[in-house]
């Protein structure tokens, strides 16, 4: 159980695997004016940036399941980086049905709604390890506006275009399952530049040190095609943040 190991040759210099920067999820923090000693739940936890440096920032304590062994092996680094080893522990398993022993304060699924099937599965999926009154965070892509054909939206891995929603009906989706929408915080143009971007870099580096690797050819015309993909399409018309909720 493992992802495949494209995706850690892609993001192998990330610390968060998703297009907020590390200074926007720092005000994601404080905008939520976490309490010291929250209990936390991550699913889909990657490398445990955010309840890293949350643990350190704010004194939530937690647990991230995710299912690379590379991401969760850095988590554990980083967690003994920033001296929060104590607070915070990341299991190596698939997130999908996962629901904690007891009630957590904040429940998240940042950027990997693949877990419950889609956004409305896995906010019933969080919802079963959330107190009554806790704090929901779920990430999700969404249209920056209207897709005008099936290429650009393969183009920006989607199916369809209607497998993400612009923003307002985003907004309005989470209000059908239940939830008020009290936060959020949004990609921009620029962070969508420093998390995808900087994937290039990693590729090349790779490719470079592994030119006769079975992946080799994968990643070279990965890093062939996907600039030109990601700054005519992606750049353009995919827009992505983190959704702050509370049951109604």
């Amino acid at each position: 159980m493992d992802l495949p190991r494209i995706f850690t040759i892609r993001e192998s210099s990330h610390r968060v695997h998703n297009p907020i920067t590390p200074g926007k999820l720092a005000a994601l923090g404080q905008a939520l004016h976490l309490a010291s000693g929250t209990r936390v739940l991550d699913l889909a936890s990657g490398s445990g940036e955010m309840l890293c440096t949350w643990a350190r920032d704010h004194g939530v304590t937690g647990t991230g399941i995710d299912i690379s062994t590379v991401f969760t092996e850095k988590a554990r680094a980083r967690a003994a980086e920033l001296g929060v080893a104590d607070r915070v522990t990341f299991v190596h398993g698939d997130a999908s049905g996962f629901v904690a022993d007891e009630p957590v304060d904040l429940a998240a699924c940042v950027g990997a709604t693949w877990i419950g099937g889609g956004v409305a599965g896995t906010v019933e999926l969080l919802g079963k390890s959330l107190r009554p009154g806790g704090l929901m965070l779920i990430g999700e892509p969404y249209w920056r506006r209207e897709v005008p054909d099936q290429e650009t939206a393969q183009a920006c891995f989607a199916g369809s275009k209607d497998d993400f929603l612009v923003l307002p009906e985003l907004i309005e989706q989470f209000g059908d399952l239940g939830y008020d929408v009290v936060e959020m915080v949004l990609a921009s143009q620029d962070s969508w530049d420093r998390y995808r971007a900087a994937q290039w870099l990693n590729l090349r580096r790779w490719l470079d040190g592994n030119p006769d690797d079975e992946l080799a050819g994968e990643v070279r015309a990965e890093l062939t095609t996907d600039p030109a993909l990601y700054t005519r399409y992606q750049r353009e018309y995919l827009g992505w943040g983190v959704f702050a909720l509370m049951g109604r």
